[in-house]
């Protein structure tokens, strides 16, 4: 049946070229060549261009397939870009405190499906839903993106921005460029067990410049976050200032292939929250390993307490498709006389492009000078990251 349509595709697309050929004639007695009959001048026959050809092959070829599918997309602008992330895992949790609670479970840490729709090489609109558990156990679908992005370089040099639902300028960034896990963990500012300051999206605005040698990020948005109720007029002014000192500014950088060194100055002012925080990051990468390192400063606006923490990470690549990674995180509650501390340590194996299997080991412990420990355990991690 393939064949058969084939065959009627090619013949239509044949008589649609014949169509439009063109009739040569050659002067006997000179060579040249006219369009048109005369005398001493014999007809060679009808020709198709090539550029002509070439259209009416692919015609063919997009016909073809399109037919032999039996789907057809329909959409109000040229090019839809149709992607998924998915972090499946197995967590055996090991409880040290007095409560001695072991779990062990099998998990979906995040599941993304998300469509980009381009109406240009450069502005779409984005839409991501991610998968979530509620305390009852029932699985739930919650929009994490929704926004539009438009490239403003004729009015901002090197600049878009984005506007609805949309990435907020640290967690992303950091994301790609110095903790490449997020599968195992959050970013320390927003890991529940770490900082805990702030999440990855929110509705607002976001103003993003990349250029050879600088690069940020600069936002005002509703400041509770994307899961959390905005209640008040109060707004959270967020930014993220990055030198890249090895001109990488623009590039979508990849650890395995690429060289960059980048030292960044991010935090938020959130009158949302009440409270503001200042983070300083650094972070040096080559094919062979990455070495990262930040520290923050928190203060909150109603009891006037301070906050300090810092981590560092680092992976190494021994050989091809393998890494060995490491990461510890420190946190002071000083109101309650509290340190909190991480360790994270594992290796990963990349499979393919689209597959990587991690295995891995994360203790938390507080350190509380006088009271039981709240939180004391560890937990063995096996993870499967897809993207597609």
């Amino acid at each position: 049946m393939k064949k058969t349509l084939f065959s009627l595709a090619t013949a239509s697309a044949l008589a649609t070229a014949l169509s439009a050929s063109i009739t040569l004639y050659q002067d006997t007695q000179t060579g040249a060549i006219y369009t048109k009959p005369g005398p001493n001048r014999i007809k060679l026959g009808n020709f198709v261009s090539e550029e002509e050809l070439k259209k009416q092959n692919d015609k063919v070829i997009e016909q073809a397939v399109k037919k032999s599918l039996g789907v057809k997309v329909k959409s109000g602008v040229p090019t839809l870009k149709f992607s998924g992330t998915h972090y499946l895992g197995y967590t055996y949790t090991d409880d040290h405190t007095g409560a001695d609670k072991d779990t062990g479970k099998f998990e979906t840490r995040r599941n993304y499906f998300q469509v980009k729709a381009y109406w240009n090489d450069t502005d779409y609109m984005r839409t991501t839903l991610d998968t979530f558990q509620d305390s009852d156990g029932s699985w739930l679908v919650r929009l994490k993106y929704a926004y539009i992005y438009l490239n403003l370089k004729e009015y901002i040099p090197a600049t878009g921005v984005e506007f609805g639902q949309v990435h907020r300028p640290w967690i992303d960034w950091e994301e790609h460029h110095g903790w490449l896990y997020r599968s195992v963990a959050k970013t320390f500012i927003e890991e529940g067990e770490g900082a805990h300051l702030t999440d990855s999206a929110d509705l607002g605005i976001n103003f993003k410049t990349k250029m050879d040698y600088f690069s940020s990020e600069l936002g005002v948005f509703n400041g509770a976050g994307y899961h959390h109720p905005h209640t008040d007029t109060d707004m959270s002014y967020e930014w993220r200032l990055t030198a890249n000192l090895l001109g990488t500014g623009k590039k979508h950088v990849h650890a395995t292939e690429d060289e960059y060194f980048d030292v960044s100055f991010t935090g938020q002012i959130n009158n949302q929250k009440r409270y503001d925080w200042y983070a300083l990051h650094a972070v040096y990468n080559q094919p062979m390993f990455l070495v990262a390192g930040m520290f923050v400063n928190y203060k909150n606006y109603d009891d006037d307490d301070t906050h300090n923490g810092w981590t560092i990470n680092g992976e190494f690549r021994p050989a091809e498709k393998w890494s060995i990674f490491a990461r510890y995180d420190d946190f002071e509650y000083s109101e309650k006389d509290l340190t909190r501390n991480q360790i994270i340590a594992g290796a990963a194996y990349t499979y393919n492009k689209n597959v990587k299997f991690i295995v891995n080991v994360f203790d938390i412990d507080d350190t509380d000078n006088d009271a039981p420990k709240k939180v004391d355990r560890t937990k063995y991690m096996l993870t499967t990251e897809v993207h597609w």
